[in-house]
C-alpha cells in the first residue's frame, strides 16, 4: 500500500513516527511521512519519503504569547500543508494526535481509510482527567465530563481551519458537532502508542480504542554514540542524564548553572542535552550533548532528569533507569504523575519550583533508594515484551486486505 503518515509538533511528536514508518516500509509498503520542514533529515534517514509541512513549532505566535494563541496559529497553517502533502495520493492515511482533527477531512475527500495512531490518550474516560490541564482527579463523572469539554475545545480550535480545508477539498460544509457525532457513530479505531505499563487502557473506552505499546524513533543499524560521549561514559561512574527537550527555550545558561550545582551537590557526573533551552555547563564532570538516541545513551546512566514528555518518559522506563520528572506544561504533569505512580520516579518537581537544592535532594533520593531502580527495571522488562509498531502493522495489513 501507499501510506501517508502525518505528524506535527516538536521532536517528541514526530520522531517516534520515523520508527513506525520504517517498520511499515519493512512490511513492503511505500511510506511517506509529512512533518514540519526541520525534520526532513530525520525522516529521510529512516528511509522514508519526506513531505514537508509549513509549520514550525518553535516559531513565535505573531507577538501573542499564550499557548492557545500559538496553537491557533499553528493549526491555521497545518490544513493547507496536509492537503499539499496528500496531493500525490495514498491508499491509507495515518494520523498523530496533532494531525487527526484536520487529516480526517482529507481521508473523506480522498475516499481512503484513515487510522488514528496517537501518542497520548485523547478520548474521555472516568479513570483520569484530560492529559492537558491538570492531574487531580475530578471523580469518575467529573473526569469524563472534563474529557468531553477538552475534546470540544480541540474541535473549536480546529473549526476555522477545518472549514477552509473542506472548501478547498470540495467537501460540503459540516458543523463540528455533526462531524464529531458522525465519527463516534462510525466507531473509528485508534491505536495508542504508549505502554500500558505507564498507563493501562481505560476500562470504559469502547473496544475500538486500543493501547498497543510504544513505537520508537528509528535507529540506523550499527549506529553508536559519538566518541566524545563514549570517552566520557567510560571515564567514570554512570552519569545522570538531564534534558528538557523542547522546553525552556533561551534559558540554557540559567538552567545549566542550576543543574551543575545540583549534580555536584548530589555527588554525580552529568550528561546535559542542550535541547531548545540551549542547556550547557562546563567542567570535567559534565558533558553537553546534542540530540542522541535515547536507546543507546539512557541504559548507561544512573538516573534521568527530564521534562516528562511522553516519549522521554517512556524511553527512561524502557532503559530501566529511575527518573526525577520536572514537568513544564501541556501533558507533561500528567506523564510525570504516571511515572511517579509506577514507583520508578520520585514525586514530580514542577519546573516553576525547580532549584538546585530541590533537584539535588531528589537526585540523592532516587540514587540512594534501590527500589526506584528495581521498579524501573521491572517496567523495562514488561515493555520489552510489547511491540506497538507490530500492532500497527497488523492493523494496516487488515486495511490492505479490504482495499
Amino acid at each position: 500500500m501507499d501510506i501517508l503518515l502525518t505528524a506535527a509538533g516538536s521532536y517528541g511528536d514526530v520522531a517516534p513516527y520515523t520508527g513506525l514508518g520504517a517498520r511499515l516500509r519493512a512490511e513492503g509498503h511505500a511510506v511517506a511521512l509529512a512533518a514540519p520542514e526541520s525534520f526532513g533529515p530525520l525522516v529521510t534517514a529512516a528511509g522514508l519519503e519526506f513531505r514537508p509541512l509549513p509549520v514550525d513549532p518553535r516559531a513565535p505566535a505573531g507577538g501573542r504569547s499564550s499557548l492557545l494563541a500559538k496553537a491557533a496559529a499553528f493549526v491555521d497553517r497545518l490544513g493547507d500543508g496536509l492537503a499539499d502533502a496528500a496531493a500525490p495520493g495514498a491508499d491509507l492515511l495515518l494520523f498523530s494526535a496533532t494531525t487527526a482533527p484536520l487529516g480526517r477531512h482529507l481521508a473523506e475527500a480522498m475516499g481512503v481509510p484513515g487510522l488514528d495512531v496517537p501518542l497520548q490518550p485523547v478520548a474521555p474516560t472516568r479513570e483520569f482527567p484530560p492529559v492537558v490541564g491538570g492531574v487531580r482527579s475530578l471523580g469518575g463523572w467529573g473526569n469524563r465530563a472534563a474529557g468531553a469539554l477538552a475534546r470540544h475545545a480541540v474541535d473549536r480550535l480546529h473549526a476555522d481551519a477545518a472549514r477552509r480545508l473542506r472548501a478547498r477539498l470540495g467537501l460540503p460544509a459540516r458543523p463540528r458537532r455533526a462531524q464529531r457525532r458522525l465519527r463516534e457513530r462510525a466507531g473509528a479505531p485508534a491505536l495508542h502508542g504508549f505502554s500500558p505499563v505507564l498507563l493501562p487502557r481505560p476500562a470504559d473506552w469502547p473496544e475500538e480504542l486500543a493501547v498497543v505499546g510504544n513505537w520508537w524513533p528509528h535507529e540506523p543499524a550499527g549506529g553508536g554514540l559519538p566518541a566524545a560521549v563514549e570517552d566520557f561514559l567510560q571515564a567514570g561512574p554512570p552519569p545522570v542524564f538531564v534534558g528538557f527537550g523542547s522546553m525552556a527555550a533561551g534559558e540554557g545558561e540559567r538552567l545549566g548553572d542550576l543543574v551543575a550545582r545540583a549534580l555536584r551537590r548530589a555527588g554525580v557526573r552529568g550528561v546535559l542535552q542542550s535541547g531548545w533551552a540551549g542547556l550547557t555547563a562546563g567542567g570535567d564532570d559534565l558533558l553537553t550533548v546534542g540530540e542522541l538516541p535515547h536507546a543507546l545513551l539512557l541504559p548507561r546512566t544512573a538516573a534521568v532528569v527530564h521534562h516528562s514528555g511522553a516519549g522521554t518518559a517512556a524511553a527512561g522506563l524502557r532503559a530501566g533507569v529511575p527518573a526525577v520528572p520536572v514537568p513544564v506544561l501541556a501533558d507533561q504533569p500528567f506523564w510525570a504523575a504516571r511515572l511517579a505512580r509506577t514507583g520508578a520516579a520520585t514525586a514530580p518537581v514542577p519546573f516553576a519550583e525547580l532549584s538546585a537544592d530541590r533537584l539535588a535532594g531528589a537526585l540523592r533520593e532516587v540514587l540512594r533508594e534501590p527500589a526506584y531502580r528495581a521498579r524501573a527495571r521491572a517496567a523495562a522488562g514488561a515493555m520489552a515484551r510489547e511491540d506497538g509498531a507490530a500492532r500497527v502493522a497488523e492493523a494496516v495489513a487488515e486495511f490492505g486486505s479490504t482495499c
